[in-house]
């Protein structure tokens, strides 16, 4: 690509910006850039000075760093390290600490000087802060300043902990946390309130100090926070935008963590496209939706006034692309989930044939099928197809700690109506309670706790497959191993639960899988549940027959829908299916109310639910589609 084209396609991104496949890619090149510069400074007898950043988004680029120290020498006996930020109050000991970060990720395994380490202190009394905080500075100062700093970006926009409302001026200081940022952090303390609610952070006039500046961003989770960043007005509201005041500046990006930039959402405005079928279908929607017009009316005017002259010309005339665009759409809509049995299928999601289908939904929790698909689930039992409902994991980690000793009153009690020995039971019953009144923040359950957690959503899970039409031999508990590991594993192994997926999957033989496609999901789990399902129907592709004749479709969950573009199948609800639907969310009664992880989200999750079908349906009927009650949206995955 010439350098003028280049210009034109990032028009509308005010600083350097990087873009690579996967995280890991651009961790490398991130960490050999590092590597680079130590090499440098120490060639010339100098120090380097470098800037860290904490998080899930620099983890590879520490492990590439303790990789080159390991086999290729790398030293770091030269380096000097200021780290971002550290929250307040925090022991340096403590799990959630950044100190304790940064020795398991980096300091542990290299050969740095711990003298030459600097993190922000977060033992200190109040009115100790504000001179250790100049202090800090100094220090900096005393080294020449930061040659190279490393920053991740949180959705508020905050770098280091410079949340909303901060100067570009501004030093090291003591913070006041952003209440998006606390909920963020909540599953590493075990919930928001124990989040701490201060910290103390680099100011990002500290920060534009340094000759350099890295920024890294992964993950279709920054993507929006990406955007405002790289193209939005220079905003406290937004404090990265700052940056595109600094020459020095760079961000570096993964393929999701960059999709909403212009030139990757929406490349028409930018540069001449090659008209694929998908980009002609988003292109059209986009344009609909940005003119709420619906599809059918849009004209060539339309096209030429929103960058899509060049489709209009090699494509149209717009009305015929326009009807083509339409139908497409339209036959994404379907009643029959399962496939409409003797049906032309040739414009239709799903197969004809079989008429009756083998199906498994997988739920990653034990609540996800109903939340996210509960009135599919329910019309493909009603018109006879065999479906199972396969619960990954136990959902141990979303009960409350008092509905543990609820339920096992309720045991000790009904023990001793039918004249049973409750003495064991109540032995536990207090073991149970005296670990409760000491647990720390995050601390792991016992096994009797974690165990009795996972009964109360067992029931709950059968309770609502029971409500949707299935028999209790097609409801799988299959309690993978990897999901109570990795509360007490750093490095966790997935290949016993590939190995239960693998053989529930030989024994249904399914025509469909549902799976959860949600990799947004806060905690992690959906992607980890989605992975081992695609390992296991990648290895019985290679070996079985029936595979040839299974489809995998993607449902997402609590958190956000698919973007109409991308939905292939587009399943509306009635009225009486969303109440079906609704009852059978209720009997999760652990999960309602105040569920114990509730996300970013204050509504129930069958509130949200119910509020995303009917969002999906009402922007078919703006399209020019006919108007539903509610959908619930799918796309196929393809092998």
């Amino acid at each position: 690509m010439s350098r003028l084209n280049l210009l034109e396609e990032t028009r509308y991104e005010k600083l350097p910006v990087s873009v690579y496949p996967d995280p890991m890619k651009a961790s490398l090149a991130v960490a050999q850039r590092i590597a680079d510069l130590i090499k440098s400074k120490q060639a010339k007898g100098e120090t380097t000075v470098l800037g860290l950043a904490t998080g899930a988004t620099p983890v590879r680029v520490y492990a590439e760093l303790v990789r080159m120290h390991k086999e290729e020498g790398l030293s770091f006996k030269n380096v000097v390290t200021f780290n971002l930020d550290e929250y307040y109050p925090m022991q340096p000991d403590a799990v959630q600490s950044y100190v304790t970060f940064m020795k398991e990720n980096l300091f542990n395994h290299i050969d740095i000087d711990p003298a030459n380490v600097n993190i922000p202190d977060g033992t200190l009394d109040k009115d100790e802060i504000q001179a250790y905080c100049l202090d800090y500075e100094r220090r900096i100062s005393a080294y020449g300043g930061l040659d190279l700093q490393i920053l991740g970006i949180g959705r508020t926009g905050h770098i280091g902990f410079n949340e909303p409302g901060s100067a570009p001026n501004s030093g090291t200081r003591l913070v006041t946390l952003d209440d998006l940022t606390r909920r963020d952090a909540s599953f590493d303390f075990g919930g928001k309130e124990n989040v701490p609610t201060k910290a103390i952070t680099m100011g990002i006039g500290t920060i534009f100090k340094a000759r350099e500046i890295i920024l890294m961003a992964w993950n279709q989770k920054k993507a929006e926070i990406i955007k405002k960043a790289v193209e939005g007005e220079i905003s406290s509201d937004v404090p990265a935008t700052y940056l595109q005041l600094s020459a020095n500046v760079e961000f570096v990006l993964d393929a999701d963590a960059a999709s909403e930039l212009t030139r990757f959402d929406t490349p028409w405005l930018v540069k001449d496209c090659h008209w694929d079928e998908k980009l002609i279908k988003k292109a059209v929607i986009w344009l609909s939706k940005t003119l709420n017009k619906p599809i059918l009316k849009l004209t060539e005017e339309d096209y030429n006034n929103h960058g899509m002259a060049q489709l209009a010309t090699e494509r149209g005339p717009v009305y015929n692309i326009n009807i083509h665009i339409f139908n497409k759409v339209q036959h994404t809509i379907t009643g029959w989930p399962g496939g409409k049995p003797d049906a032309d299928d040739s414009q239709r999601p799903e197969r004809a044939e079989p008429a009756k289908k083998r199906s498994i939904i997988f739920s990653p929790h034990p609540d996800d099928d109903v939340i996210s698909m509960g009135g599919t689930f329910i019309r493909l039992a009603d018109q006879g197809h065999e479906v199972h409902v396969a619960y990954q994991t136990s959902g141990n980690t979303a009960v409350w700690d008092d509905d543990v000793l609820r339920f096992t009153e309720f045991a000790i009690d009904f023990g001793k109506m039918q004249g049973q020995d409750s003495k064991g039971l109540e032995k536990l019953y207090e073991n149970m309670r005296s670990f409760m009144e000491v647990k720390k923040p995050n601390q792991p359950d016992t096994e009797e706790i974690r165990n009795i957690k996972g009964l109360i959503r067992k029931g709950e899970a059968i309770a609502g497959a029971r409500f949707a039409g299935l028999p209790d031999e097609h409801i799988h508990l299959l309690d993978l191993p990897f999901y109570d590991r990795m509360k007490t594993q750093k490095h966790v192994s997935y290949e016993d639960d590939v190995k239960i997926v693998m053989q529930l999957l030989q024994q249904v033989k399914p025509h469909q899988v549902f799976a959860a496609g949600d990799f947004a999901d806060p905690h992690g789990t959906h992607k980890v549940c989605f992975d081992i399902i695609l390992e296991a129907l990648t290895r019985l592709k290679a070996a079985e027959e029936w595979t040839k004749d299974c489809w995998l479709w993607l449902y997402r969950g609590a958190w956000h829908e698919f973007d109409i573009h991308e939905i292939e199948m587009a399943v509306p609800l009635s009225p009486q299916e969303v109440e079906r639907k609704r009852l059978a969310i209720f009997k999760h009664q652990s999960q309602k109310d105040l569920p114990v992880f509730p996300g970013d989200d204050a509504r129930e999750f069958w509130v949200r639910a119910e509020d995303r079908n009917r969002e999906t349906a009402r922007a078919y009927d703006q399209l020019g589609l006919a108007e539903y009650a509610a959908m619930e949206a799918f796309i196929r995955w393809r092998f």
